[in-house]
């Protein structure tokens, strides 16, 4: 990937809470994966691509030194500074201040806004994804107070999640009516989600995690390896969930609750099929970097997908203090031979711009 060294990079960090969407909300994370942002600029510093920072001579231990607001001003100085390729670690929507970049020609690792800001929205992915015949567990929405009242007798434990949220958080096991209840009080009246709320059948079988790769030109065992469609690296199991869900990454550390599945497990059918599902959904959404699809079992073993994420966690051991805060993805490329740096690597080979989709840099 030599042809990359030459082409300094900027990491972007959120600044600021999305605007609400038809009154859904997705709350800010607390520091707006500053990071992560810090984990990508460091091990790319380390593996010798040039990387631009707000400061001249940044702390490896303090992540606002690595990364910049995802601010029109923010965006300005990181170009100002000589920065030729952004890197989107960051919650996009439509009217993103990178799009005044991305119109004038700039090349960034990331999704596109405008595709984000729809498949955010987890109603309307599940939605796309069952018509086109792939395994989503039941969910319902819920929007007023009517609604919660007809619900009556239903199958339980059954899983209130939020419509645009952020892997695990805000979403609750509930075992009976009266819980399902007590949480859908609380979600609707705090608004802190939105005025809707989401609530899906509880799969009580084994959680895995596909990272599904875009189409693009990898660089694998030494190898150049053309992948003309959506891929997906090996999955990885969770386990030690905590009331039935998978704990928030912020307060368990996915390396304590998290492995890539054996190699027989690999093999197995029904891993094989549920790969290739996550990867055609991953073509559905228009994948421009790597997406992370949450799929779960039934009783029947039949896994379905119950979480797509359009932004993945990308943390990633290096910097001090933090040897243990590999992503679920990078635990997963670490099993085809990929260190943290070859993820990112591999990750900034498929930037793009709006004049090439997907372009290589020369």
């Amino acid at each position: 990937m030599k042809h990359l060294e030459n082409h300094p990079v900027a990491l972007l960090y959120q600044a600021a809470q999305p605007p609400v969407k038809d009154g859904l909300v997705k709350p800010m994370k607390p520091g707006g994966y500053s990071d992560s942002g810090a984990d990508i600029a460091y091990a790319l510093q380390r593996a010798g691509i040039p990387v631009i920072t707000p400061v001249a001579h940044p702390d490896p231990a303090r992540a606002l030194d690595w990364v910049f607001p995802d601010t029109k001003d923010g965006i300005d100085q990181a170009v100002g500074q000589g920065a030729q390729v952004i890197w989107l670690n960051t919650v996009l929507f439509e009217a993103h201040p990178i799009q005044d970049y991305l119109q004038n020609g700039g090349t960034v690792v990331g999704q596109d806004p405008g595709t984000v800001e729809v498949f955010d929205d987890k109603w309307h992915t599940n939605q796309l994804l069952k018509g086109q015949g792939l395994p989503i567990p039941g969910v319902i929405m819920i929007r007023s107070w009517d609604e919660v009242r007809a619900l009556g007798d239903s199958d339980f434990p059954r899983v209130v999640k939020p419509i645009r949220g952020r892997g695990s958080a805000g979403v609750t096991l509930v075992e009976n009516e009266k819980k399902l209840t007590e949480e859908l009080n609380n979600l609707l009246r705090s608004e802190a989600y939105g005025n809707a709320v989401l609530v899906e059948d509880y799969l009580p079988g084994q959680e895995i995690t596909v990272t599904v790769m875009p189409p693009g030109s990898y660089t694998i065992n030494g190898q150049t390896v053309e992948k003309t469609a959506c891929w997906s690296l090996p999955p990885v199991r969770r386990f030690n969930h905590e009331k039935g869900v998978a704990p928030y990454n912020g307060t368990v550390a996915v390396t304590h609750n998290s492995a890539v599945l054996s190699d027989e497990d690999l093999a197995l059918p029904e891993v094989q099929t549920v790969r290739h599902q996550c990867e055609k959904a991953a073509q559905l959404v228009g994948a421009k970097a790597p997406i992370r699809i949450d799929c779960r079992q039934d009783e029947a073993g039949r896994y379905f997908l119950f979480d797509l994420n359009m932004k993945p966690n990308m943390t990633g051991a290096g910097r001090p203090g933090r040897a243990d805060q590999d992503s679920l993805s990078a635990l997963a490329a670490r099993h085809i031979g990929w260190s943290y740096a070859d993820l990112l690597l591999n990750m900034l080979a498929q930037s793009w711009n709006q004049c090439s989709q997907i372009a290589l840099l020369s």
